[in-house]
This record gives C-alpha cells, structure tokens and sequence, in this order.
C-alpha cells in the first residue's frame, strides 16, 4: 500500500467504523517505506526497501477490550478484522485500568514531513554511500556503513470522533572506519527529517580522523577523570533520564525520582541549575508527531528547569487516579547548551578524556541509575588544553544524575542520534568531572 493522503486514511478508518457494534472502537492506521544501503570491508553488500503497513482495530464493551490486527484492506478483511477485536473483547476480562477512548482533539501543524526526503531515488543513495567510500578509500582505511531512509504515515480514528493524521520522514547514517590493521576505530552518525541536512562525506570524514588517531592507544590507570562526551556519547546516558520520567514508577516506589513514604522527587532539584530538559514538537530542528499514540496532543513541556523536575509523564489511567492532567512521553526530547564547540572545550582542560562513543550500556541500580558500559571508536586523553594521545578503551561505572550534578560545561547542542535505542535528540557535549572508570577493555 502506498503512504495515504489524509483523506484517503480518513475515508479507510471511517469504513472501518462503520463496521462496528461495540460500544467503543478506535482504529489505528500506520504505513513506512523504508530504504536502505549497507556497506562493509569497503564495498556495498546490501539494499533494499521494505514497504509495510499496519491497521489496529480495538473495540470495548464497558472494560473489556479486545485488539485485533491485519494488512489487508478489502471489504471482506477490514469486516473480519473488528468482528476479531469484538470477539476477543466479549472474551476478555475487564480491565480496571481501563480508560475510555478520547473525544475530539485539536493538533498543532506538523512539521516531520521533507518532501526532499521523500524523493530519495536508488542513485541518490548509491551517490551518498559512495562518498563515504571515497573518503575510506582514499585513506586506505576499512569501512562499514548503513544509510536508511523512511517515509511514513499514522492515523487513528475512533468511535467518539476523534481523527489524527501525521506523515513524517527521517534518514539515519552511520559509519565506522578503522585502520587495515584493526588497531584504530572511528564512528560518526547523524540522523534528520531532511536529506538535504545530510553529508556522509563530513560525517565519514571525522569516524576517519578518529580511526587513523586512535590506532596507537595506550593504557592509563582506571579512576575518576574529567570527560568530555560527545553528543552521541552523552545520549545514551542522558535517556535513561528521559525514559526514566514516569509518575507512576516514581509513586510506586520504583524508580530514581521516588522517595520513601510514597512521595516523589517533583518540584525538587535533582541536578545542576544550568540543566534544562525538555521537549517541543514543534522545534523546527527537531520537529516530532503533534499527537500521541493514544491521540493525546503533544505540547511543548519543560522536564528539568534550572536542575529542578518540573513535569512527569502520566497515563490517562494513572493521571485520573491522582487527579493531575495527563501528559505523553516525549517523541524527541531537547537539553539546553552553551555557546562553545568539543575543541574549545578541550583547550580548556587540563587533564581529562574525550569519549566518542559509549556502549553496551546496562543498568546496576534502578534507585539511583547507576549504569555501566564501555568507551569505543576513539578515546583521547587530554592534557594542557591539547589531544595528547589514544588510550585503550574503558568500562564505566556512572550514573547520569550524579554526572548532571557533577557538570563543569556545556557545549554547542547539535542533533544527534542514540546507538542504543535510536532516538533523535538535540543535545549539547558536556564536560564532566569526576566520572569513574573501572577497568581497562581491550576491544577497539
């Protein structure tokens, strides 16, 4: 099925509807083309483009709710779908978290669709690999890549009146380039709505700078030193934070934001008062859906104001049972940053470490979000303002509340994307003292 118009989802979901005899009934409609280039050891090894889509029929009777799925849309299959749902809700027990679906809502403009994006052709792809591969080529490094482009759609509409409507597109590249001997590893990535935002020759060109720097690593003595992460490397850190903003785990105990006695941290600073956090669907450099998947609208909403937790995200379940306004999760969340690049922020430290890249990331305590993970792709230690030489890689033991409370400096914010959940954020470096290493790795 090709992406549909707004009218044409609207036209599908209201037959869909019009099938139903339950005394709710909400139908979720999602399509993506998404296209791809992978390329390793210098040379291409797979393409390919995978078209899908998805209709979600759930139908209630009082608290019983039943979901049902398909990917065929004719008259016959979009009727057995909903029986389906029915049947599965006659059967099912009532939910007490049950909450009716949503009336009519109002969305703001949506800003995730390049037409640009949209347009990518076979040749532009093979044009933007084929760069990078110049750039490994060229400097006799060996490379591996993987370039995806998707253009998609989402509607939902329910029995109540409530329609919503978003295309979106994105692009995602990412590239490590290590030395033939295998001794030195770089990686860059860049994720955007628009292509025209993309240059894999620049990207490839700094996992290349990194490789061919860091094929000499030496060993230094784990402990704390000051960091300086790069925005992909902060990523994976920062969102333990973002995912970590729910209201109900904080009431129930079971989570770093909880207190004892059933209370939360809520209005209370939790960080440094120069982190601020949160999220704008309608940021022009990172513009998100307007609604949710429950067609919740998404508002801009401040997480973290000057270190203090401002807002947490509620259910509509758990947000009635306190008596507060429910608010979604966040597609895309912001942080706040300065005014100075990664190398003026090294030419400021006397002695630390820049970490390109941070992975294998798993929790130790959920109460505190301790985590610990490995650097890769480029470790640099740093003295008197200058790179002085690569170090072998680290395992950490850090958790990023104590790292935001720990903050010397922010840096540039730039859009960057997570190696491990693969969000898109808009985050700035950050140079932080006292994080703690553990012990040495010897993977590149």
């Amino acid at each position: 099925m090709a992406i549909l118009t707004k009218d044409e989802a609207h036209a599908l979901l209201k037959k869909v509807l019009g099938y139903s005899k339950a005394d709710e009934c909400e139908v979720n409609l999602t399509g993506t083309n998404t296209s791809n280039v992978r390329y390793a050891r210098n040379a291409v090894s797979t393409s390919g483009t995978v078209a899908q889509t998805s209709l979600v029929v759930s139908s209630a009777f009082g608290k019983k709710l039943g979901i049902a799925t398909i990917n065929e849309y004719d008259d016959a299959s979009l009727e057995k779908v909903v029986r389906r749902a029915e049947e599965l809700a006659r059967l099912a027990p009532e939910n007490p978290e049950y909450v009716p679906f949503l009336g009519p809502q109002t969305y703001n403009a949506s800003n995730t669709y390049s037409a640009a994006t949209a347009s990518i052709t076979p040749a532009l792809r093979a044009e933007a690999v084929g760069k990078s591969l110049k750039v490994a080529k060229d400097g006799k490094l060996v490379s591996a890549g993987y370039l995806e482009d998707t253009v998609g759609f989402a509607a939902m509409m329910n029995s109540k009146g409530l329609f919503a409507y978003n295309t979106s597109t994105n692009v995602n590249f990412s590239v490590t380039m290590r030395t033939e001997d295998g001794k030195g590893s770089g990686y860059a990535t860049k994720g955007y709505n628009d292509i025209n935002k993309l240059d894999t020759q620049k990207t490839t060109q700094i996992a290349a700078d990194k490789g061919i720097k860091s094929a000499s690593a030496r060993a230094i003595e784990p402990g704390k030193y000051t960091v300086i992460l790069e925005p992909t490397a902060a990523a994976v850190l920062l969102e333990n934070i973002f995912f970590g903003l729910d209201a109900r785990q904080a009431d129930e105990g079971r989570s770093f934001l909880s207190k004892p006695g059933g209370k939360t941290k809520l209005g209370e600073k939790l960080v440094d008062e120069r982190v601020n956090i949160y999220s704008d669907p309608l940021n022009p450099d990172l513009p998100t859906s307007p609604w949710t998947g429950d067609g919740r609208p998404q508002e801009k909403v401040s997480w973290i104001e000057k270190g203090v937790i401002k807002n947490l995200t509620y259910s509509r379940f758990w947000a009635e049972k306190k008596g507060v306004k429910a608010i979604p999760p966040p597609d895309g969340v912001i942080m706040d940053g300065g005014t100075k690049s990664i190398e003026e922020l090294i030419k400021e430290t006397k002695k630390g470490i820049l970490v390109t890249r941070l992975w294998y990331i798993r929790p130790v305590d959920p109460q505190t979000l301790l985590l610990t993970g490995l650097t890769r792709d480029g470790t640099f230690y740093i003295e008197n303002g200058e790179v002085k030489y690569p170090i072998k890689n680290l395992r950490f033991n850090e958790s990023p509340v104590i790292m935001l409370n720990n903050l010397e400096e922010l840096g540039k914010v730039e859009r960057t994307v997570s190696g491990e959940s693969f969000t898109h954020y808009l985050i700035p470096p950050l140079k932080i003292r006292d994080f703690t290493f553990s012990s040495l790795s010897d993977a590149v």
